[in-house]
């Protein structure tokens, strides 16, 4: 396999340390603005060049964003290259073009380091859709989201401090709010039920709600009454109905999500015969996504194009109905679906988890949690 990498930061780096000591792959060119130099690979500022040389056969993206990672994808796949990435923003965004484009040539388009890093989510998914059918999946997808909220509850900081800390340790950006506004867990899970489900989710009906409203008074609300706040992500299917949202959720203290610490994740699956399973690690870094990225050259050299074959493209229905903890705002709404209070905030009778999200769009500045059953 020869490699075109685009991109030499944290996990493109990786990606050329691991394959370096390999025989069944070379990266060849690597696409880096930055003037380096490497003993073996080609460094270029130029696409073109990676596009156009026929000895490489795989793309391995490792830039992130949407563009120009998009219009270098979509350029490689129609010069008849494989694709690799750890870009869940790309694939979740431009699904229903990409992964049909790929199929449609023939080229393999895998994307395992894109939801866990280091854990083999994906490819997980794509063992056990071969032998049942997969009713839910979720869990804990973001480090930087769990950090935080962990440090709040372990060492009692309040929301500006924890994630100072997280930036100070390189878990978040100094812009933060694809991280805390769940737009980060709103993309894996997008990918992950497309891939579990063998669909395609309207993406404008999955809603996010994120931690940033979260204060130290909620942490200690929580506390008091045997609770600890996650970010979740949740993805189910039944009877050809699909339900998928992402937002924080309260456990009670002895639940597995309530015990994951700092940066980890915590991603689970329901299965028809193997019933629930749950993967646990490092949900970033360098080496454990560049060994996801690896692990899926190596089912491309295999044989294994795509986890499933494209599906259908399917309405989300989010009627189910779950109990709420509130708290920075109040209406007409809230108040006639107020079953009782805590300390300065509502938990709501249960309510629609479509209608709750409706809510918090017209009320921002507003926290909300669901209480898991």
């Amino acid at each position: 396999m020869k490699i075109g990498l685009l991109g030499f930061g944290v996990v493109g780096r990786g990606v050329y340390e691991i394959t370096a000591a390999r025989d069944d792959m070379q990266v060849a060119k690597v696409l880096c603005l930055e003037d380096i130099q490497l003993p073996d690979a080609e460094v270029t500022r130029d696409f073109q060049s990676i596009l156009t040389d026929d000895s490489i056969d795989t793309v391995v993206e490792a830039m992130g964003g949407l563009h120009p990672a998009y219009e270098f994808v979509r350029g490689a796949l129609e010069a008849g290259k494989n694709i690799i990435t750890s870009n869940k923003a790309l694939v979740a965004t431009f699904y229903d073009e990409l992964i049909p484009l790929a199929q449609s040539k023939g080229l393999a388009f895998r994307c395992t380091a894109a939801v866990g890093g280091g854990i083999g989510w994906l490819s997980e998914l794509e063992r056990v859709r071969r032998v049942e059918t997969v009713s839910m999946v979720g869990g804990i997808m973001n480090g930087t989201c769990n950090y935080i909220l962990d440090s709040m509850t372990r060492l009692g900081l309040d929301y500006a401090e924890a994630l100072s800390q997280a930036q100070a340790l390189g878990y978040a950006e100094r812009n933060p709010s694809t991280d805390v506004d769940g737009i980060d867990t709103w993309h894996k899970l997008i990918l992950s039920a497309n891939i579990a489900f063998g669909v395609s989710l309207d993406r404008d009906a999955v809603p996010a709600a994120g931690i940033s409203k979260i204060s130290a008074a909620d942490v200690s609300n929580f506390k008091e009454h045997g609770l600890t706040c996650k970010l979740v992500s949740t993805g189910t299917q039944a009877d050809g109905v699909y339900s998928a949202y992402v937002q924080p959720t309260l456990y009670p203290q002895g639940a597995l999500e309530a015990a994951v610490p700092t940066n980890f994740n915590l991603i689970t699956l329901d299965g028809e015969v193997s019933g629930r399973q749950s993967f646990y690690g490092q949900g970033a870094g360098r080496y454990p996504t560049a060994y996801n990225v690896v692990q899926d050259c190596v089912s491309q050299l295999a044989g294994k194009k795509f986890y499933c074959a494209y599906g259908e493209k399917v309405n989300v229905d989010n009627s189910v109905k779950l109990t709420y903890y509130v708290r920075g705002a109040s209406d007409a709404w809230l108040e006639a679906n107020t079953a009782e209070t805590w300390d300065g905030a509502v938990i709501t009778a249960p309510v629609a988890v479509a209608d709750m999200h409706a809510w918090l769009k017209n009320n921002p500045e507003a926290f909300i949690a669901a209480i898991a059953e």
